[in-house]
């Protein structure tokens, strides 16, 4: 198979004995599977609720990559359970257990299970942004839209 024109290097430390690493279940996957380390067994999460759930593994990602935590389609159409901020970002210089913030939009607490799936990790590059302050006297350059905002296109 041809390598991809973009590569990067993601380093998993399993930060607990039993618990599981990311991992990617086809080899085009775009993101790695992300499981629950629960080690005092299951959890509920009430509808509504939040919980922030440790995957007992810790990551580094060469510089110029984030992490960006999405949710699981599929967990999120049945049950109604998404990451709460998606998607979340894990900056290549954090070497801190990986967590991912779960809500319960159903309408019956969901029971989460040790080592259940519950999100995804995506690795994406990042372009190195320069930044240049305008005078008061200067102006953004012009476009159709302006400062049309939210449903301006049409939508």
């Amino acid at each position: 198979m041809p390598r991809h024109p973009l590569s990067a290097t993601v380093r998993f430390k399993r930060l607990h004995e039993d618990a599981q690493l990311p991992e990617r279940k086809s080899d085009e996957a775009a993101g790695f599977d992300l499981h629950a380390h629960l080690p005092d067994g299951k959890i509920g999460i009430p509808p509504g609720e939040r919980k922030l759930v440790a995957c007992g593994f810790a990551m580094q990602l060469d510089p110029g990559y984030e992490g960006q935590v999405r949710p699981r389609s599929g967990l999120a159409v049945k049950q109604g359970v998404t990451v709460v901020n998606s998607p979340g970002t894990i900056d290549s210089d954090y070497r801190g257990e990986v967590k991912v913030g779960l809500v319960n939009l159903g309408n019956t607490t969901y029971i989460l299970e040790p080592g259940t799936r519950i999100a995804q990790l995506v690795i994406c590059a990042l372009p190195r942004t320069a930044v240049q302050i305008l005078e008061d006297d200067e102006e953004l350059d012009e476009t159709d839209r302006g400062d049309g905002g939210f449903g301006s296109t049409g939508a």
